[in-house]
């Protein structure tokens, strides 16, 4: 029987796929640029998710850096798509 964690990373990792589907085949520009900020939030969540039921603390590091690097990927994104507008 799983444990909480492979339930938990099993749910993320569906949920990983469909942001990526929506990334692919979003409409607009703003569609793909959350999906791909949702894609850097569940990856975050699974790295420490994993990082607690493996107990590497270097989970942890890639998760703080990987959330450093969406975080200033959603302003470029953000000022980009403001200068957009006509």
């Amino acid at each position: 029987m799983p444990g909480v964690a492979e339930v938990a990373m099993f749910v993320m990792s569906v949920a990983i796929a469909l942001a990526g589907v929506r990334m692919l085949l979003g409409p607009t520009l703003p569609d793909r640029v959350v999906a791909v900020d949702l894609l850097g939030t569940l990856t975050v969540g699974l790295l420490v998710v994993a990082a607690a039921d493996a107990g590497q603390r270097a989970f942890l590091d890639a998760a703080i850096i990987i959330a450093l690097i969406g975080f200033v990927s959603n302003i470029a994104y953000a000022r980009f798509i403001e200068r957009r507008k006509p």
